[in-house]
C-alpha cells in the first residue's frame, strides 16, 4: 500500500509511524478528559499515559524479538526491528507493568486509572492497525473474497516478507474495524459509570475474542506457536485476557469494586 508517506530521498517518514503517534496522541487527550469525569487528576493521567506508552514500545519489540530472534542476527536485522511496529500484547504486557509502578507513584487507583484508559488502547489500536495495512505488516492468508488486499510496494516484502501480487485477507482491516468498533462501546460503558474494573473487563473479553478469531487469518509466519503449532503465541494470551477479564467482571459484579455513580 503506502509504507512511505514522505520520501525526500535522504529521508522517508513512514505512514505507520504517523498514524501510531496519531493515535498514541488522541487517545492520550481524550483519557484525560474522561479522567476529569471521574474526579481523576487529568495531568497524572496524561503522564501515566505518556509512561505506558513508552514501556508498551518497548514491551512490543521485546516480544517481536522473542517471537522471531532473527532481528538479532544482523545490523539489517536490528533496523528492521527499529523500523517494525512490534507484537501488540507484547506492548500490552509493557504497558500495564509500566502503569502498576506509576500508579503506585501517584497513589491512584488501578482499576479505575485502566477503565479511563481502555477505551483509549483500542482507539490507538485502531490507528496502529491501519499503520499496519500501509506498511503491508501483520497481513492475512490468501483471500479470493472481493475484499482481498493486494500488496505491490517493495518496501513492505523487505520489511515484512510480505507476499507481493497475492490477494490477502486485510488482517490489518478486520482488526481496526473492530477497534473503532470496540472504542465507540467503551466509551459509551464508560459514560454509564459502571462499577469499577467493568470497562477494563469489557476491552479485555472483547479484544481477547476478536483477536482469537481474527489470528486464524493471519498468513505472517513468525509469531511464535504453542501446543504443538494448534494456536499462535497471540491466541494463547488471547484467551487468557478474556479468562482475566471474566474474572474481573464477576468480581466487579460481586461488589469487590466500588460504583462510580
Amino acid at each position: 500500500m503506502h509504507p512511505v508517506l514522505i520520501d525526500l530521498g535522504f529521508y522517508q517518514l513512514p505512514t505507520y509511524g504517523v498514524l501510531l503517534y496519531a493515535g498514541i496522541i488522541l487517545g492520550i487527550v481524550l483519557a484525560g478528559r474522561r479522567a476529569r469525569l471521574v474526579g481523576l487528576d487529568s495531568g497524572h493521567v496524561v503522564d501515566l499515559g505518556a509512561w505506558v506508552v513508552l514501556a508498551g514500545l518497548a514491551g512490543a519489540k521485546l516480544l517481536l524479538v522473542v517471537t522471531d530472534p532473527s532481528y538479532l542476527s544482523s545490523l539489517s536485522g536490528l533496523w528492521g526491528l527499529l523500523r517494525a511496529g512490534g507484537v501488540f500484547y507484547g506492548g500490552l504486557i509493557g504497558a500495564l507493568i509500566a502503569a502498576v509502578v506509576i500508579l503506585r507513584r501517584f497513589h491512584l487507583s488501578f482499576f479505575l486509572v485502566a477503565d479511563v484508559l481502555a477505551p483509549s488502547v483500542a482507539l490507538g489500536h485502531f490507528f496502529g492497525r491501519l499503520g499496519c495495512f500501509a506498511a503491508g505488516c501483520c497481513y492475512g492468508t490468501h483471500c479470493s473474497l472481493p475484499w482481498a488486499a493486494t500488496f505491490k510496494h517493495p518496501l513492505a516484502q523487505e520489511i515484512s516478507g510480505t507476499p507481493l501480487g497475492v490477494p490477502l485477507h486485510p488482517t490489518q482491516l478486520y482488526e481496526a474495524a473492530f477497534n473503532l468498533a470496540n472504542y465507540a462501546f467503551l466509551a459509551w460503558l464508560f459514560k454509564r459509570r459502571p462499577r469499577t474494573g467493568v470497562v477494563l473487563a469489557a476491552y479485555l473479553v472483547g479484544y481477547g475474542v476478536a483477536r482469537f478469531i481474527i489470528e486464524f487469518f493471519r498468513g505472517d509466519p513468525d509469531r511464535g506457536f504453542v501446543l504443538g503449532g494448534a494456536f499462535s503465541t497471540s491466541q494463547a494470551i488471547a484467551a487468557g485476557m478474556v479468562l482475566l477479564g471474566a474474572a474481573i467482571l464477576a468480581w466487579a459484579r460481586m461488589g469487590k469494586t466500588a460504583s462510580r455513580r
